[in-house]
């Protein structure tokens, strides 16, 4: 299904990968994997599968920024199944000195470092890192960070290439703007060649991810208006961070609907940000978050109008096109509708279109789990990339149902 599923299924205009593999047979330090190749090469079947698999017995030394929230815990959930990422680094100021198993017990027989300070870490032999620190703080700390690591960074804080938007909605300039140059946006279906030659990726948030997977291809392809475009969206409570905040309380959130960010949430600028590039113009969208009363998922409904002359049926069979060899993005059968529940802890996203009972507009309904296709399995996946192995490595968990 993947375009990694299988050694056999890896395209020619992936070819940059082969060539990292080239020069992981030619060098044995790990430290020179990390040098970006740009251009494809053609080589016999049989020598690409032994330079990829040489590549995928490779270990790389992993840290992880962060490591006492959510999505620096989904994250060492996730490479316990790794065969080669090895965590060897984790951070957390508030929780320094303690083991990870005392702060998430889930994760208590697991092999790993115990928690130190951001300004205690040693970074020489570390080859990447997971940065999932919060907004605002992010910037210096990786501006800090020594030029050889590869990163992948979790916070809002280079998802937004215009510094003076990033001020607009986050409250405070941007200090890293010399990184903001270098930076790809990390939407890993949509713009993996940019992924694999990159060494600082900005890790789309996870209400633009379930936005902008099924949008992103309509909209260039023409089969829908870019005015009008309606997202209404809802993700479970973790969304919010692991932060002690009344208004995330159980009894502030159980037995109800929490709307919030309503028409200022900060993710507004960066699926506009999205969409904009996909249509070449200035795309701007009526954007309504909620909170549910469950720990993870998201769905996002979307309400658009088709192009003059389209249909649903454009629409669904471009979507099946663009993404039938993926992976983790799958368009259900037609009237199937996606529920969250059958995508919590798996990198799976599921969409599906339908018609409105206004003529000329559309529904389309798109489901992630919020903190792993939507936050920690997105950014494993663009590190597999970056490093050069087979994007789906440590990504095959099915959802957990019921």
């Amino acid at each position: 299904m993947g375009s990694f599923s299988s050694l056999n299924s890896i395209s020619i205009d992936r070819g940059c990968i082969l060539v990292k593999c080239q020069d992981a047979i030619k060098n044995s330090n790990v430290k020179r994997l990390s040098t970006r190749a740009s251009v494809t090469t053609s080589t016999p079947q049989s020598l690409r599968l032994e330079e990829l698999n040489a590549r995928k017995s490779e270990k790389f030394q992993i840290g992880v920024l962060g490591a006492s929230g959510y999505t620096g815990s989904e994250i060492i959930r996730l490479l316990a199944a790794h065969p080669n990422f090895k965590i060897t680094l984790m951070t957390a100021d508030r929780k320094a000195g303690q083991s990870i198993g005392s702060v998430f017990p889930h994760l208590v027989k697991q092999d790993l470092p115990d928690l130190i300070a951001v300004k205690d870490a040693d970074f020489s032999n570390v080859d990447a890192v997971f940065c999932c620190l919060p907004h605002g703080t992010t910037q210096e700390i990786i501006k800090g960070l020594p030029s050889s690591l590869k990163i992948v960074d979790l916070s809002a804080d280079f998802r937004l290439r215009d510094a003076d938007e990033y001020e607009e909605w986050y409250g405070q300039p941007h200090k890293a703007l010399e990184l903001q140059k270098e930076t790809v946006y990390g939407l890993t279906e949509i713009s993996r060649s940019e992924i694999q030659n990159a060494r600082l990726i900005a890790n789309p948030g996870c209400y633009p991810t379930s936005v902008q997977l099924p949008l992103i291809p309509l909209i260039k392809a023409n089969l829908i208006g870019v005015k009008n475009i309606i997202i209404d969206s809802k993700s479970g409570v973790s969304g919010a961070g692991r932060g002690a905040k009344e208004a995330n309380l159980y009894t502030e959130i159980a037995e109800g609907i929490h709307s919030y960010g309503v028409t200022r949430h900060r993710h507004v600028p960066e699926i506009e940000q999205g969409l904009s590039e996909a249509a070449n113009s200035k795309v701007t969208v009526s954007f309504t978050p909620h909170l549910m009363p469950m720990s993870r998922g998201m769905q996002s409904t979307i309400y658009v109008e088709m192009a003059p002359g389209a249909s649903t049926e454009d629409l669904y069979e471009h979507l099946k096109s663009f993404y039938e060899k993926e992976e983790f993005v799958i368009l259900l059968k037609k009237n199937e509708i996606p529920h969250t529940r059958h995508v919590r802890g798996s990198n799976y996203c599921l969409m599906n279109v339908f018609p409105d009972r206004i003529p000329g507009r559309a529904i389309i309904i798109s489901v992630i789990d919020n903190l792993v296709k939507g936050a920690s399995g997105q950014a494993l996946q663009n590190l597999n990339l970056m490093m050069g192995i087979p994007e789906n490595t440590g990504l095959h968990s099915v959802a957990l149902f019921p």
